[in-house]
């Protein structure tokens, strides 16, 4: 199957789902460029849209190349509040490059809020809705093609972000930062779904915090509570690039290791093979990433689903189906490594004997 690559017609989002289309999401933003040199961990605010617009690109490109249908906007944590007089600057030049390199495939732009600093201090409906309006505003005036609602860990704010942006009349998605134990005020991830579809989102599911095992089985959550209460909607899961087996209700973010000691965690691009594998059979359509989910990751949804898709990214050029490229090697034990069931069985040890696998979450 040959990579295919250049413009063809742009379906809107739910056209493509509608139609069973695939579409993959794109992957880390904050994560890979506070390692790159361009965001501050702690605030993991975007200044770099207008700060270093070349570094965003170049991320925004990489998953392009790596198969993602959609280039969402760096606007993570972009709100008046946490960024000031900067925040309309970053909200516009983020859109902007979003689109330029969105118009050079088949991608979509996606215009993204993220919860506020606001909901925990004093839960001011008015005030976090209006914050969420501004966002809004902008993305309208630069016409991106879909909105998302991304990273709520309280279901009543991400609905308060549901109802603004359904505003737009542009179909709206809803992803919540939780795991099966459900959100920060109890609530389960089937109620979370069954709020956020009734608010208006057409597509629902889970973003960050979470690796892909948790992920999917929070998605699955939902989906069997939107099935009891009989209301549809398309799935969605964006999961982290890290493996978190050992976390507590809040994710990650309670990991000692984060955020500065989570390489040892980091998936394969095989066990992403079968994370994308495992979330299609879910019925899952709309299947990308978050914190550490590298364009290569996204690269291994592409090629794990390009049977589904009908072609392969272009990034698959240079890439050896299940390492089939070692073919080549001049050693014959790692050209015996050139097959499926050798990378599929592979239990990749860590090289650190003194280290547990696992740890206690700080909270």
């Amino acid at each position: 199957m040959a990579p295919v690559g250049g413009k063809r017609e742009k379906k809107g989002i739910l056209e493509r789902l509608h139609s069973g289309e695939v579409v993959i999401g794109d992957g880390s933003f904050v994560i890979t460029l506070e390692k790159r040199g361009y965001v501050k961990a702690g605030l993991w605010t975007p200044e770099a849209t207008v700060e270093h617009p070349e570094a965003v690109r170049q991320l925004h490109t990489e998953y392009l190349r790596a198969g993602s249908n959609v280039m969402q906007t760096f606007t993570f944590f972009a709100d008046k509040d946490n960024l000031e007089s900067k925040w309309k600057d970053v909200n516009e030049a983020a859109c902007e490059l979003a689109r330029e390199v969105a118009e050079k495939g088949d991608a979509l732009v996606a215009g993204g809020v993220s919860k506020t600093s606001l909901y925990k201090s004093h839960e001011n409906e008015l005030e976090i809705k209006e914050l969420f309006q501004l966002q809004l505003e902008v993305f309208t005036r630069k016409n991106v093609d879909f909105l998302i609602a991304e990273y709520f860990d309280c279901c009543e704010e991400a609905v308060w972000a549901v109802e603004v942006l359904k505003g737009s009349g542009k179909p709206v998605a809803a992803t919540m930062c939780i795991g099966p134990e459900g959100d920060m005020n109890n609530l389960t991830p089937g109620e979370c779904a069954v709020r956020l579809v009734k608010a208006g989102a057409s597509i629902v599911g889970v973003n960050c915090r979470f690796g892909p095992d948790i992920s999917l089985a929070t998605v699955k959550l939902m989906k069997e509570g939107l099935e009891a209460s009989g209301l549809k909607a398309f799935l969605m899961v964006q999961s982290l690039g890290f493996h978190t087996p050992d976390c507590g209700k809040g994710g990650f973010v309670d990991l000692p290791q984060y955020p500065f000691g989570l390489e040892p965690r980091v998936a394969t691009r095989w066990d992403i093979q079968k994370y994308a594998r495992e979330a299609y059979n879910l019925g899952v359509r709309y299947i990308g990433g978050c914190c550490g989910f590298e364009p290569y990751h996204i690269r291994a949804i592409a090629e794990e689903l390009a049977p589904e898709r009908g072609f392969l990214p272009d990034a698959s050029e240079k890439h050896g189906s299940w390492g089939s490229g070692l073919n080549m090697h001049t050693k014959p034990w790692v050209r015996a490594r050139a097959q499926k069931e050798y990378w599929k069985n592979l239990l990749p040890a860590s090289g650190r004997p003194y280290f547990p696998s696992l740890s206690k979450p700080d909270a």
